[in-house]
């Protein structure tokens, strides 16, 4: 059965009250007002950002699942091998790239631990292998994963705007990683695409390293 205009509209703003919020959570502006009003809460902020960026997504990945319809299209015979290979590929990537982030930090407990209450996430400018082909390797591989899934109405729109808010949410998140890293940031964004490599337009590990040392010079 088809979703109804009524069923769409209502994915749609879940999704966008999703973006809305999660955007607003991540900005500088509100990070640097909770630590400069309640400067004891500041340590824990990561690690409650990151609990509600989880469960604001239940509400339209639920309507997602709820939803689920006839097939647009799906993965069959050979192109299934090439598309499960592709995504688990990608969660490999993902699990993979770890080692090479602070996961700490990214966690937000060290920053709890440490009673850190600062705006900015601790350290320097920091590029894995990966990011030496694409600036937002772990969207790239979540885009690998949404696309290479058989699909209906729900999960097309779903997917839809997923696609639009990473794309989106990588705007905003140079903005404040010019603002971290500076020039060395700035120079990393004019050699590297943002989420889709492409031929020539990647940086060698020599590169990479010189890019980070300069940051921390």
């Amino acid at each position: 059965m088809s979703l109804s205009l009524s069923q769409i509209l209502t994915l749609l703003l879940c999704w966008l009250a999703y973006a809305v919020l999660h955007s607003l959570l991540a900005s500088l502006w509100l990070k640097r007002s909770v630590a400069a009003r309640w400067p004891r809460l500041a340590p824990g902020y990561r690690l409650v950002f990151n609990v509600l960026a989880v469960v604001l997504l239940v509400p339209p990945l639920w309507l997602t699942v709820a939803w689920r319809g006839p097939l647009l299209w799906s993965w069959d015979g050979g192109w299934a091998w090439v598309a499960n290979g592709l995504a688990l590929a990608a969660v490999g990537g993902f699990v993979w790239s770890t080692r090479y982030y602070d996961m700490a930090v990214f966690a937000g407990s060290a920053q709890w631990a440490s009673r850190n209450g600062a705006a900015e996430d601790p350290g320097g400018l920091r590029l894995s292998p990966l990011h030496r082909h694409v600036r937002h390797p772990w969207y790239s591989l979540g885009l690998v994963i949404l696309w290479t899934r058989d699909m209906d109405e729900a999960r097309l729109v779903s997917a839809l705007c997923i696609t639009l808010y990473l794309w989106l949410g990588s705007l905003l998140e140079e903005k404040k990683l010019l603002a971290f890293h500076g020039e060395a940031y700035a120079r990393y964004r004019e050699r590297v695409p943002g989420l889709l490599p492409w031929p020539g337009r990647s940086l060698s590990e020599d590169e990479a390293r010189a890019l980070c040392a300069q940051r921390q010079s």
